[in-house]
């Protein structure tokens, strides 16, 4: 029902690392979390399945679908998924799937179960998983799906059973009493919203009131044989056990022709009594009373939007507990009594005080009953029962303080409670927490859990993964809105569940099935365990003292860093007195005392911190991370040097520059460079004592050398008491010194330096303003402030040139093949004017443009080599009128059938100014454009400029070579050397996916035509001919010319019928030609279809080159005769080849095939669909892939090409995810600019089920 809503979710893809010495693992390596404290497992969202998770929870907790019918049926039915392939294996996947994903959600121990098998056991591409339906549909068409996968087994009757009912619709004749009716079977009941209150409202309306034939509008009774007055009315004949109500929430509004969602209020019960509508109702009562258990919500409106679900727990399988209630109690528990009575009297300190005692980590829910007997004379249920429930769901409730065993049978207090515990009652030692690994869950021995006597069945909002407890009342707010109630689920009242189903996820499951998710379970808790070790594992690097030496102010090894340094992994919950140790094991050879100091890289080096001391306190809690740094000495010496720890002491490197000699050949680097160590508490008095000369000054630029020169800042005397870190100084600081007589160079104004830089570099000025055959060259000193008109005042002394001058030149820069640029405005300075240091500018004669003047290049004529390239210098509010007199005069050229046009990408005449009273800044012309006067007036309106495009088959004939090269989209390497051509490829400013021409094609540019809207096909054939890069080419008529249009860099729509005006195609201002030369005429009539086969190559994944394949589709254009004519071509037998359509957009091939039973909501049986809808959309130039099955056996349509343009979409997919989301993490990215996806189109959905009978 709707197009794509959702796009993959990539959000766990990351750049970050666990730690400096570790690498992350990835996402896919990691076990499913388990599930949370509600029991009960979600389903993932494959990008677009929420509707199909919605359903798949309801039948789940449909025990009756579930179990007495599902489950029901054995291997010997159904098969095995393992024989599934097997050719001559009659498999039933479908209902295999499904028994094997309800056991995953009852039994497996994980957050969300995955439904990829399903979707694929449907049928389904990756494509349409991400493509959102609509719930109603889908419930049908699975019912339909599952009924013909169940033929021939005890289950075939399985919907029917459950979900089939009868309606009666009766017509009684007032005259005769003639009774006549017609039965109609449903599944569902579809009821109307729109203008009811609710759903005993609209049942009534269908069920109870009768429509009168009468006055002008009566009935023809087949018993009187006239037209007579009657009545009309409907009945439920047969009640399912299940009755399940779809309501129309969609409608249509044909006053503005669009669809809208019903979202006003409609309510309905919780427990309905359908007898005023049966058509019998002498039964019981109780035969007529339906409980909801089920509602399938809908967010959003009638386009898109997404589903989840109510569901009531009818077995009491899950955990009921708000969080609100959580938090209370929490809150409660976590507060203590200060009066010891009261202490004494808690539940929970007693319960903690018995596990303390216990040497073990987890102690049986069983024994720890008998022990609290034993310590307080009165067992649980008498003594607390009533205040906090059984103890077994106490214990659940606190999972802050009690650490309960998968399978709930063990239990033990959480580390934290531990440790307060025994630091408060006994002052013991600190120990290591419990290991999770000693708890094994295995759902053979998990028995049903128990339950209070109290406890009624719970409801449960499922959305996706997510799995919530919801109170009764919340259905209420289901009742309107955007998010409203969309399919409602009844179950009869008398259906009563087992006993020993109660509680009991195991509930008539097969054996096998059981086998299986105990296996399942017991690998995830293998991987868990393994996980866990691997995330608790730090990695530390051991520094040894002996290995280091101190100079300079830090420690520096005095060998290799491999032999300086050794790895140690261990457990981030293990003691420091446990590190210790190990380290002990590790240096066997030590002697004396050991220190163990956290120490930190440095850019001087290796520098000490803390001591690291309390054996008792775990490494977690002292603060080590995976990859610190530890230094092992004996804390007070290295190497016979004393070492100073601490922050206090931290080393800092710091950058000393000086004034050098002017350097020539550089890019303006004026400084010496040295570095220096000083440790951070150092003055500057010592600072200058040990840099500065006497009379020398010192300054500062706190962010290195790329700061300008009014952040300079000089020291003053009073800041000579000042420590390095005190002013700001860090490593990678930048200083200068200047000795007194640098100091010219400055003017010391406030502490700051105000002309001074430390990038002080300079340009080159070239003279062209002289007569002289070798043009003098000048160097310039300047900064990125300088004012352009100073430096040409400069140039012009330097150059000894006349002062007047100045008045009459101007400063261009000069490119890198000696090209003379667009003049810079004297006002600019040198950033402003985007000038790199060292840059060659020209001075030459002419005045310089204002800011408000544009200075252009224009050309007459689009041909460069035969006309001059010529400057001038206009007002930017000047019409493009006064533009085109001004070059016109310049260029000495009269008359007014002359028009300006930009010079487009091919450097040719491309888009004409046609407004000429619009000035130029209007029209975005910009400085050091090029503008052609081309000869002629402009084009009058009803004229198409075109574009055309050759297209002809490729010189390349080597398959399977250049794979790189073709998804790339380069074809330079198949250019005939006797046709000029430009490639169309994607332009550099965009990163789209590639798009390559179909196989064996190649497309080159070869100019422009206008033409009259009123001319027809041929005639742009003829005047395409006329271009000079089709002049070469033998075309006897236009008929022996194919002409498409350019879709997406491809050959897009086949034009047909040479004598059909350009108007009537509806070809649009931006359209652009390609023509295709033909060895024969050809006139394709409306009916034929134009298509390109090609054979794959036996042993190799490529294809031959592709022919053109006539296809007459005005009989039928199905499936079976597409074979027929493909297999005719290739005079194969039709049972011998397979066909498949490529998708060079996605570089996938989509096999057509007509083996399978396409099932719908709409017809039921094998039906033959036409070829141009969905979902192949067959359509002129597709490429039809085709394999001989009497050579090749392989039905892999793919070739290295396709694998290579995937990879390379991935990583856009990547690319422009990850852009996306840093502009909407953009504070001034204006919302109402957000890019809208546009909606796709629907699609109607289908399940793909083998024939069974």
């Amino acid at each position: 029902m709707f197009g794509d809503l959702f796009e993959e979710d990539f959000s766990f893809i990351s750049n970050n690392h666990c730690g400096k010495g570790k690498k992350s693992k990835p996402r896919e390596s990691e076990p499913p979390a388990p599930r949370d404290s509600t029991n009960l497992s979600g389903i993932k969202n494959q990008g677009g399945t929420c509707y199909l998770n919605s359903l798949l929870q309801t039948l789940l907790f449909t025990p009756e679908f579930r179990g007495e019918a599902l489950f029901s049926l054995g291997p010997e039915e159904l098969g095995t998924l393992d024989d599934s392939r097997k050719p001559d294996a009659k498999v039933r996947i479908i209902p295999l799937q499904l028994q094997r994903l309800f056991a995953q959600l009852l039994l497996l121990d994980q957050q969300a179960a995955s439904t990829t098998d399903l979707t694929e056991s449907f049928g389904w591409s990756s494509h349409e998983e991400m493509r959102q339906h609509d719930v109603q549909e889908l419930n049908r068409i699975l019912f339909s799906a599952l009924e013909t996968s169940l033929v021939g087994t005890s289950g075939h009757d399985l919907i029917n059973r459950l979900y089939h009912g009868i309606v009666v619709n009766q017509i009684v004749c007032k005259e005769c009493k003639n009774v006549s009716e017609r039965q109609e079977d449903f599944l569902d009941l579809t009821v109307a919203v729109k203008g009811v209150a609710g759903l005993e409202e609209a049942l009534w309306n269908m069920y109870v009131e009768e429509e009168y034939f009468e006055n002008d509008n009566l009935y023809r009774c087949g018993a009187c044989d006239k037209l007579v007055e009657a009545s009309k009315s409907a009945k439920l004949r047969k009640l399912p056990p299940f009755l399940t109500i779809s309501l129309l929430r969609f409608n249509f509004d044909f006053e503005k022709c669009e669809r809208y969602k019903e979202t006003s209020c409609y309510t309905f019960p919780m427990q309905i009594n359908l007898r005023p509508f049966c058509e019998q109702t002498e039964m019981d009562d109780s035969e007529y009373m339906y409980e909801l258990f089920s509602v399938i919500i809908h967010k959003g409106g009638c386009y898109g939007g997404h589903y989840h679900v109510y569901i009531r727990d009818v077995d009491q399988l899950g955990n009921w507990q708000l969080q609100e209630e959580e938090d209370g109690l929490i809150e409660d528990k976590a507060s203590r009594d200060s009066e010891n009575a009261k202490e004494t009297e808690n539940p929970a300190a007693v319960l903690k005080g018995i596990l303390s005692e216990e040497e073990a980590t987890q102690l049986p829910v069983d024994q720890l009953g008998q022990k609290l007997l034993e310590k307080k004379g009165m067992s649980w249920n008498k003594k607390y029962r009533k205040q906090c429930g059984a103890l077994r769901k106490y214990l659940q409730n606190h999972p802050q303080i009690f650490q309960l065993s998968p399978d709930g049978n063990k239990v033990g207090l959480k580390e934290s409670h531990k440790l307060l515990f025994r630091l408060d009652s006994h002052g013991q030692d600190l120990q290591s927490p419990p290991q999770k690994n000693d708890v094994q869950w295995n759902c053979e021995k998990t028995p049903p859990r128990p339950r209070a006597a109290s406890a009624a069945c719970h409801w449960f909002d499922l959305n996706d993964s997510k799995v919530q407890p919801i109170k009764e009342k919340d259905i209420e707010k289901q009742f309107q809105g955007k998010e409203s109630a969309y399919m409602l689920f009844y179950r009869k009242a008398q259906l009563k569940r087992p006993a020993e189903a109660q509680g009991n996820p195991r509930y008539q499951i097969p054996e096998h099935l059981l086998n299986e998710m105990n296996a399942a379970n017991t690998e995830l808790q293998k991987k868990r365990a393994e996980c866990d070790s691997a995330n608790n594992g730090i990695d530390l690097h051991l520094h040894l003292s002996s290995c280091y030496k101190f100079h300079n102010g830090a420690l520096h090894p005095s060998l290799s860093w491999k032999e300086s340094v050794v790895d140690l992994t261990i457990d981030r919950r293990k003691t420091l007195g446990d590190l210790r140790q190990a380290v002990f094991q590790v240096l066997e050879s030590w002697e004396g005392d050991m220190v163990l100091s956290v120490a930190k890289p440095l850019p001087a080096g290796l520098h000490l911190y803390q001591v690291l001391d309390g054996d008792e306190l775990t490494l977690h809690g002292i603060g080590l991370a995976d990859g610190a740094d530890i230094f092992v000495w004996n804390g007070k010496e290295v190497g016979g040097t004393k070492v100073l720890t601490g922050p206090d002491h931290e080393p800092v490197v710091l950058n000393v520059l000086r004034l050098a000699e002017h350097n020539e050949g550089g890019k303006g680097q004026h400084f010496s460079e040295a570095q220096h160590v000083f440790s951070c508490s150092t003055s500057l008095g010592q600072l200058h004592s040990a840099l500065a000369p006497a009379g020398g000054i010192i300054l500062k630029n706190g962010s290195g050398a790329e700061k300008e020169a009014k952040n300079w800042e000089v020291f003053l005397e009073e800041d000579m008491k000042e420590t390095v870190r005190s002013v700001g100084l860090s490593d990678g600081c930048s200083v200068l010194i200047l000795d007194s007589h640098d100091q010219s160079f400055v003017n010391v104004a406030s502490g700051n330096l105000t002309a001074f830089t430390y990038d002080i570099s300079w340009l080159q000025v070239r003279n062209f303003c002289g007569l002289e055959e070798e043009e003098k060259l000048v160097k310039i000193t300047a900064t990125i402030e300088t004012v352009m008109s100073d430096i040409k005042m400069k140039a012009i002394r330097e150059l000894q040139l006349e002062e007047e001058l100045a008045n009459e030149s101007c400063l261009r820069p000069v490119s890198g093949n000696g090209k003379l640029l667009s003049p810079v405005p004297e006002d600019y300075t040198v950033k402003e004017a985007e000038l790199k240091m060292g840059s060659l500018l020209g001075l030459c004669r002419g005045k310089a443009p204002t800011s408000t003047q544009l200075f252009l290049y224009f050309v007459v004529g689009s041909d460069q080599n035969c006309s001059p390239e010529m400057e001038i210098v206009v007002e930017e509010t000047a019409s493009v009128r006064e533009c085109l007199n001004l070059m016109l005069e310049k260029s000495g050229l009269s008359g007014d059938s002359w028009h300006l046009r930009r010079l487009d990408w091919c450097y040719e005449a491309g888009e004409a100014l046609s407004q000429e009273s619009a000035t130029l800044k209007e029209l975005n012309v910009c400085r050091g454009d090029t503008l052609v006067i081309t000869e002629g007036k402009l084009p009058e309106k009803g004229f198409l400029k075109i574009p055309i495009w050759w297209l002809k088959p490729s010189s390349c004939k080597k398959h399977g070579e250049n794979a790189q090269d073709q998804v790339n989209g380069d074809y330079t390497n198949h250019v005939d050397s006797s046709v000029v051509c430009f490639f169309l490829l994607p332009l550099p400013l965009f990163k789209a996916p590639p798009e390559p021409t179909p196989t064996g094609l190649d497309l080159c540019y070869a100019g422009r035509i206008e033409i009259a809207g009123e001319a027809s096909l041929e005639d742009l054939k003829m005047q395409a001919l006329t271009l000079p890069c089709c002049q070469e080419q033998v075309v006897p008529l236009p008929s022996f010319l194919r002409a498409w249009t350019v879709d997406s860099k491809r050959p897009g729509k086949l034009l047909r019928d040479n004598k059909q005006r350009l108007s009537d195609y509806r070809l649009g201002a931006r359209v652009e030609i390609c023509l295709e030369p033909l060895q024969e005429e050809e006139n394709l009539g409306p009916h034929e279809l134009l298509l390109r086969v090609q054979m794959g190559i036996p042993g190799e994944r490529d294809y031959s080159d592709s022919r053109d394949l006539v296809w007459d589709i005005s009989k039928e254009c199905t499936t079976w005769a597409l074979r027929q004519r493909v297999a005719s071509h290739y005079c194969l037998p039709v049972d011998k080849i397979e066909i498949a359509k490529y998708f060079p957009e996605r570089f996938e091939w989509l096999p057509i095939s007509s083996w399978t039973q396409q099932i719908s909501k709409r017809k039921r049986r094998k039906k033959q669909e036409s070829l141009q809808s969905a979902p192949y959309h067959l359509k002129d130039g597709d490429v039809i892939g085709v394999k001989n099955l009497l050579l090749d056996d392989t039905k892999d349509f793919s070739t290295v090409r396709d694998d290579i343009g995937k990879e390379k979409q991935r990583q856009l997919a990547l690319e422009k995810k990850k852009s996306r989301q840093e502009r909407f993490q953009d504070p001034f990215f204006p919302e109402e600019k957000l890019p809208t996806k546009p909606r796709k189109p629907e699609v109607a959905l289908s399940i793909n089920v083998g024939v069974f009978r």
